[in-house]
């Protein structure tokens, strides 16, 4: 290493001193450590230079870190490609079980996600709770990366720990514009997590219309129920969201089911004294004689809640 070279190495040791060490890397030989670093910041010449002397190019911080995971994060096309080329475990995972493509995921980056597929990267490896790569980029809603890992062979279908898929991740997140191509490779438009929530639901619940519109548009089921009865129309009414309880009656949805306590949308409505609710409740047919399992009618439900405003709008002809 020139005199240069060393002095611009110890300059970016000493600056990243008390930003980077970190109790994964206490103990960590000297050599594998500061090339770590080095890919922290993306410095491809002391990468190089140090690999050039023998430092090991997985070496991982106690935490499972390698060199390249630390380049990916940095967004260092150049130090990731070096580091590929230099025969760097592509597909190492941390303690936590992430690999380099599930960083390059989670940060959006498109372009070290691509180098990565294409020198093996296997789009299939999941984090501990449960994560792959399409799952991270659905969340995020990155589009060009979920039609890149669906094209390279990622599995719509799969799920995380909670049973919710890269559609689920889409949907709860408001990321309408991915809904049509995921389900194009494969997503079951109505499958379930382990709460028996549908897409449907869930974007209902998180007040996402554009994404339920696509969701209706698609066949979802708008009487598709969650494990405790609930339906999508009975999440919106329970939110007070009025443009995403109306749509949903406009698309069929039946304000008569009731959940396993046996209430209604419309007995949440007056419940939650959200009584915008109500006039287009009763306008789809909502019945004003169901009871819940306690025999309460949505017109108990209003004058034990205190709302006068309901019971007004529930006589009205």
């Amino acid at each position: 290493m020139n005199k240069l070279h060393a002095l611009k190495h110890l300059t970016l040791l000493t600056l990243l001193a008390g930003v980077c060490c970190s109790p994964g890397w206490a103990g960590d030989a000297n050599r594998e450590r500061d090339l770590r670093l080095a890919a922290t910041v993306g410095d491809t010449e002391t990468v190089s230079a140090l690999l050039d002397e023998g430092a090991r190019i997985d070496a991982p911080t106690s935490l499972g870190k390698t060199a390249l995971m630390m380049a990916v994060e940095s967004n260092s096309l150049d130090t990731v490609a070096l580091l590929v080329g230099r025969g760097a475990n592509i597909n190492a995972r941390t303690v936590a079980g992430c690999t380099p493509l599930t960083f390059a995921a989670e940060n959006g980056l498109y372009g070290i996600t691509a180098l990565l597929i294409e020198r093996g990267a296997n789009v299939h490896d999941r984090t501990r709770a449960g994560w792959d790569a399409l799952m991270i980029a659905a969340r995020y809603g990155i589009a060009e990366m979920v039609e890149q890992l669906l094209f390279r062979g990622a599995d719509p279908k799969a799920s995380d720990r909670l049973g919710r898929t890269a559609m689920m991740q889409a949907a709860v997140n408001g990321h309408a514009a991915l809904i049509d191509p995921l389900i194009a490779a494969g997503a079951p438009v109505d499958g379930r997590d382990q709460e028996g929530a549908t897409a449907l639901i869930l974007a209902a619940d998180a007040g996402h219309l554009p994404v339920l519109e696509r969701l209706l548009a698609k066949g979802a089921d708008p009487d598709a129920r969650d494990r405790l009865g609930a339906t999508a129309l009975m999440a919106a009414v329970m939110r007070g969201n009025a443009d995403i309880a109306r749509r949903l009656l406009e698309g069929g949805a039946d304000p008569n089911l009731q959940d396993n306590d046996g209430v209604s949308a419309l007995m949440q409505a007056v419940s939650t004294q959200h009584n915008d609710l109500i006039a287009p409740l009763l306008e789809h047919g909502a019945n004003t004689g169901l009871t819940d399992k306690e025999g309460h009618t949505a017109a108990d439900l209003a004058r034990a809640s205190g709302n006068p405003g309901a019971i007004d709008s529930l006589a009205r002809p």
